[in-house]
């Protein structure tokens, strides 16, 4: 392939990049705030991959709380919520290898955990580093989903000790006091498969 033709392909890629938001309202470049309502609402964000791109997605928690009690939009003890990553890679006829990383955390919590999959982490860095995959080209499902549940706990005790309790209480009473916007961004890189030779 020339290099004109490669320009020319590239450029193509980054314009059919395109970062689409279902349900909430955007508050400011790539935030979605979504409102309680009394019922579980899910902030969703899609990543579209071709060839060799990257992308970037801010998420405040405090959008995708899965309780309308909420104070202010703020985050607190007892607070839980979730969200969805899709990495869409329809359109694309080579396989996509995708990683994802959080960057840019703010203000977390300090008992603040999360899943996925039925797997607890300690933090959304260890979450995202576990949680790339592969599209192949002649993949049925060329959408991918990362479900990520949070949960700030009520009380935090891992150990039968009630000075533990008390710790966790203070730690979370300081949290509570401090955190005013707890974001974090999501960097979704998708890289071409190289694909195979027959002679392999």
């Amino acid at each position: 392939m020339s290099k004109k033709k490669k320009i020319i392909a590239t450029t193509a890629m980054l314009l059919a990049i395109t970062v689409s938001f279902l349900g909430g309202q955007t508050f400011s470049k790539y935030v979605t705030e979504i409102k309680g309502s009394g019922k579980a609402e899910v902030a969703s964000w899609s990543f579209k991959a071709y060839g060799e791109n990257e992308q970037t997605q801010t998420v405040n928690l405090a959008s995708t709380v899965n309780d309308s009690t909420l104070l202010n939009n703020k985050i607190a003890p007892g607070t839980k919520g979730s969200f969805v990553i899709r990495i869409d890679g329809r359109g694309s006829d080579v396989g996509i290898n995708y990683n994802l990383k959080a960057v840019n955390e703010t203000q977390r919590p300090q008992n603040l955990i999360y899943t996925c999959k039925g797997i607890t982490y300690p933090d959304i860095e260890h979450l995202m580093a576990a949680s790339g995959g592969t599209i192949d080209a002649n993949d049925p499902e060329k959408v991918k989903e990362v479900v990520v549940e949070w949960l700030w706990p009520y009380e935090t005790q891992t150990t039968s000790n009630p000075a533990e309790l008390i710790k966790n209480d203070a730690e979370d009473t300081k949290d509570g006091q401090t955190i005013s916007d707890y974001t974090f961004d999501i960097v979704v890189t998708g890289t071409q498969v190289i694909p195979s030779t027959a002679n392999e």
